[in-house]
């Protein structure tokens, strides 16, 4: 039996390449559709955990900016009318399934410091307790390290420590992409999709391409760091592509989709 069909605590994360279009503005269609699936899935008895990018993007897009700002208390604005605007959407859609939200945003202190983050993990618990799915983000306002970009201000690298903190079973990344290749498949006809990976070893790294999209702050590596830090925690990890969210369902009944990064034991 596939190691999909019994996870229990699952967290998505979804990046803002899936959640919007080109121009910033929200993907409603694409969104709405994440909500039902997920709010489906926690009416089967799975716990889910959202974790969400386009904070940024979506703010951008609302008020009509060609391009994001190039200095941080301008992102930081922008992320802030973002992420209002994101959980209006969340909570609207997810409330039509019959299904509660709740915001949680973090900052990089939290794991660092053991009162934090074991009030991080009892909020975790407690939401999923009340069949409540966390909506979790960085505190963009507050911690910088995803819009100067650095390497541990991206929520690939969030959706990780958010799986470990919440003791989950399965990390799920939706990306522009449907998995790993050998070479890049937007460049090369000839691209081979890995359907598992043992480790995340240099090798592995090394078919990373870029940082991601316009719109995005992560990319491949980002993912592949993530996958590391959860297959060590003993957390299966999946690449699969956001386009449809309803690959999901294939994906938790068993089907091979996308890149299985497989768990330590």
């Amino acid at each position: 039996m596939s190691v999909t069909s019994n996870a229990k605590r699952i967290v998505i994360k979804v990046g803002t390449s899936t959640l919007t279009y080109e121009n910033g503005k929200p993907n409603i269609r694409r969104i709405e559709k994440l909500a039902k699936v997920m709010s489906d899935l926690e009416n089967s008895g799975k716990e889910m955990i959202l974790v969400s990018s386009g904070a940024l993007g979506i703010g951008v897009g609302k008020l009509g900016l060609a391009e994001r700002p190039l200095d941080i208390k301008g992102r930081q604005a922008l992320a802030a009318v973002g992420q209002c605007e994101l959980m209006f959407l969340y909570d609207k859609l997810f409330m039509e399934y019959g299904n509660t939200v709740a915001q949680l945003l973090l900052t990089r202190d939290v794991v660092d410091d053991s009162i934090k983050k074991e009030n991080v993990i009892n909020t975790l618990n407690a939401l999923i307790d009340m069949h409540i799915i966390p909506v979790v983000n960085e505190n963009d306002t507050v911690a910088t390290e995803e819009l100067a970009g650095s390497h541990f201000g991206d929520n690939d690298t969030l959706s990780a420590i958010v799986a470990i903190l919440a003791g989950a079973d399965t990390l799920v990344l939706l990306t522009d992409i449907d998995g790993l290749y050998n070479s890049d498949p937007r460049s090369s006809e000839d691209s081979v999709r890995i359907p598992v990976v043992l480790e995340v070893n240099d090798n592995i790294r090394r078919l990373a391409g870029g940082t991601g999209s316009a719109r995005g702050t992560g990319g491949m590596i980002t993912k592949l760091d993530a996958a590391s830090l959860a297959c060590n925690a003993g957390i299966d990890t999946f690449i699969i592509s956001g386009e449809k969210p309803e690959s999901l369902y294939k994906l938790l009944e068993g089907e091979q989709i996308g890149t299985h990064f497989v768990a330590k034991k």
